[in-house]
């Protein structure tokens, strides 16, 4: 017998069954029917909540706002470079013009992993958002690099109502074909044998997740 088996026939014997044993219907008090979410800004508020619970800081910026804003972030944080996805919607809004006029150097995010590591600031977008958990998922594209959501100590997530789903089975249904995705919930935290808790390990000490409005 060689060890898979053994395992498997430790577990059998431990659970008093044999390998022809049928395998017992699931309850139906054990399913878990499909959340049903409220509206776009019930949610958003649930999803808010949830990220400050795990840390995060959150807000819903208006649009002439954007600039005061990312001034604000950038003289807490202490920012001095930055890099941020190429998509139109950042574009659209902005975000690398001003941050060249508030002084951070841009780095590119097809930089390399040093390079990249070196800024203070990543900016992404947001393609999934859970309000149940507070959890954002991004997709890792040519113009969406994973990097830039991991490797800066600082990141900024902008969200919109239509990333909200429900839960996970809509937005795995969306993303098939995808070989890679991210989902970040709050700060990154890690714990080691000893249960102590470090910040930033795996990923940004410091997330922010903002509404433009």
């Amino acid at each position: 017998m060689n060890a898979r088996e053994q395992i498997l026939a430790d577990v059998q014997n431990a659970l008093h069954r044999t390998s022809d044993a049928p395998v017992a219907a699931i309850s139906a008090s054990a399913r878990i029917a499909p959340r049903t979410p409220d509206d776009a800004n019930a949610e958003m508020n649930m999803l808010f909540e949830e990220i400050g619970k795990l840390g995060g800081a959150t807000g819903r910026v208006k649009k002439n706002e954007i600039k005061a804003a990312l001034e604000k972030l950038v003289k807490e944080q202490e920012v001095k470079k930055a890099t941020l996805w190429n998509t139109g919607e950042l574009e659209e809004l902005g975000i690398a013009q001003i941050l060249t006029e508030l002084g951070v150097q841009l780095v590119s995010p097809l930089a390399d992993k040093r390079a990249m590591a070196e800024c203070d600031l990543g900016v992404t977008g947001v393609d999934y958002a859970f309000p149940e958990t507070g959890t954002l998922m991004l997709r890792a594209l040519p113009d969406k690099p994973r990097a830039v959501s991991l490797l800066p100590r600082v990141h900024l997530a902008i969200v919109s109502p239509s990333a909200l789903r429900a839960d996970l089975g809509p937005a795995f249904a969306e993303v098939r074909g995808d070989n890679y995705w991210i989902f970040i919930t709050g700060p990154s935290r890690t714990a080691d044998i000893e249960l102590t808790v470090t910040i930033g390990v795996h990923g940004a000490k410091a997330l922010y997740v903002w509404q433009v409005i």
